[in-house]
């Protein structure tokens, strides 16, 4: 009871401590401003950490999977490594990058 209004006394399930990594804080954000409503319904179900650490598994899981596919594919070795050091990590940061874009749409933006 507050003055003359009667109001619920409303709080959040509990919810799993989850160390939020670099995709789930994006998809968070994404939902907070793309999304509200579904970013409101899994706070209030007191899913939301649940399903911000199933993104940053499958992210993260999607962007290994890509960069080892495109170095195997692109020849890349440990010899190479050896041999020209500079062109091996030039290749593998254009890998990642091109992963990293590939699992912001396919994953946090859909």
């Amino acid at each position: 009871m507050v003055g003359d209004y009667n109001l619920p006394n409303l709080t959040l399930p509990e919810q799993s401590e989850v160390t939020l990594g670099r995709w789930s804080q994006m998809r968070r954000t994404y939902l907070k401003e793309h999304h509200k409503i579904l970013y409101y319904n899994l706070l209030t179900k007191g899913i939301l950490t649940q399903h911000l650490a199933e993104v940053q598994e499958r992210a993260t899981d999607l962007e290994e999977s890509l960069v080892k596919q495109m170095a195997a594919k692109a020849g890349l070795t440990e010899q190479m490594k050896a041999e020209d050091m500079m062109k091996w990590v030039g290749l593998m940061n254009n890998f990642r990058n091109s992963a990293q874009e590939i699992v912001k749409e396919q994953v946090i933006f859909n």
